[in-house]
């Protein structure tokens, strides 16, 4: 990609999961979902603070049984990590930009401002939706899950019932999130929804604010993907992480940069040149990479001239008549 158009794209074509390739080659699929948890994750990070928020920030089923106080307590943790996950971030990359503009997708400054903006500043304008709309939907639907669990109108398992089962169900979250986050955002740029996707895409460049800065009615759509927690046993821990991955992924994954460099090298890989495009463009790449369903539908970017070309060629004959 021209280096006017972008300060920093990674080399060649985006991949896809080998999964969807073929010949299928298993070491290759296999290697590819091993590193998306281990050794050391964004995946795997947010799993453990799942687990500590289960035993030392949560409330019991029984406490859960009724709604009460506690229901405040779980806003309250979940703004905690929500401010330290997206603030620690900004403070790196922007306000106090350690790192410069290396690996920087974008070659504009973060953040900006403009009318466009609530209070006509972008971290301002996404501060506001992240906390007073974003935390807020995802702790009531969190507390909504807890309340069911806890009254047995959700279906339960625990570890010692179902031990395979209950460590599975957190490694099928990012694939029920490829299949879910699709249909809901291919959703939101329709007609009717894309008045309230507008106000995630007053951010053309992104930073880790920019993540959950979406319209209450995008919120209950994204945060909506906790409705198979209706259908398959689970756990609150399950809940937990389900909720606590779509929420800081989104936030890790929007700060604008390929990943966190320290000393000559990429100590964590964060951004997604993918998604970058879509805020750039707005009509490509509406998944994630593990599940292709743009290259199935046409709206696939890769990131090359190629990829911009096809794109370019597709938009002009939608436009006909």
């Amino acid at each position: 990609m021209s280096r006017a158009e972008w300060n920093h794209a990674p080399e060649g074509a985006i991949a896809v999961s080998p999964l969807w390739q073929w010949p299928l080659r298993p070491v290759k699929v296999l290697k590819w979902y091993a590193d998306g948890w281990f050794p050391l994750s964004i995946n795997l990070s947010i799993l453990a603070l799942a687990f500590l928020s289960w035993v030392y920030l949560s409330p019991t089923l029984d406490t859960a049984q009724g709604f009460g106080p506690w229901v405040l307590g779980i806003w309250a943790r979940n703004a905690v990590i929500t401010v330290a996950v997206a603030g620690g971030l900004h403070l790196w990359f922007h306000a106090y930009a350690l790192q410069g503009t290396r690996m920087k997708y974008d070659p504009r400054p973060f953040p900006r401002r403009g009318r466009v903006f609530s209070f006509s500043d972008q971290l301002k304008d996404n501060m506001f939706w992240t906390l007073v709309s974003g935390v807020t939907v995802w702790s009531a639907l969190e507390a909504a899950a807890w309340w069911g669990l806890a009254n047995g109108l959700m279906p339960r398992t625990t570890f010692a019932q179902t031990p395979v089962w209950f460590i599975a169900f957190f490694f099928l979250i990012p694939v029920w999130e490829s299949f879910y986050f699709y249909w809901i955002h291919r959703l939101l740029h329709t007609r009717v929804f894309y008045r309230f996707h507008a106000l995630h895409h007053r951010n053309t460049d992104v930073g880790p604010w920019s993540g959950l800065s979406m319209h209450p009615v995008e919120h209950l759509l994204y945060f909506g993907t906790v409705v198979i927690h209706l259908i398959l046993p689970t756990s609150p821990v399950h809940v937990i992480f389900h909720l606590m991955f779509y929420a800081l992924l989104a936030i890790v994954t929007h700060t604008g940069f390929e990943g966190l460099w320290f000393r000559n090298a990429k100590r964590v890989h964060l951004g997604m040149f993918h998604h970058q495009i879509h805020h750039r463009y707005f009509e490509v790449n509406y998944g994630n990479l593990d599940v292709p369903w743009d290259k199935l539908f046409g709206s696939f970017h890769d990131g090359t001239d190629a990829g911009k070309a096809q794109m370019r060629e597709r938009l002009k004959n939608r436009k006909r008549p």
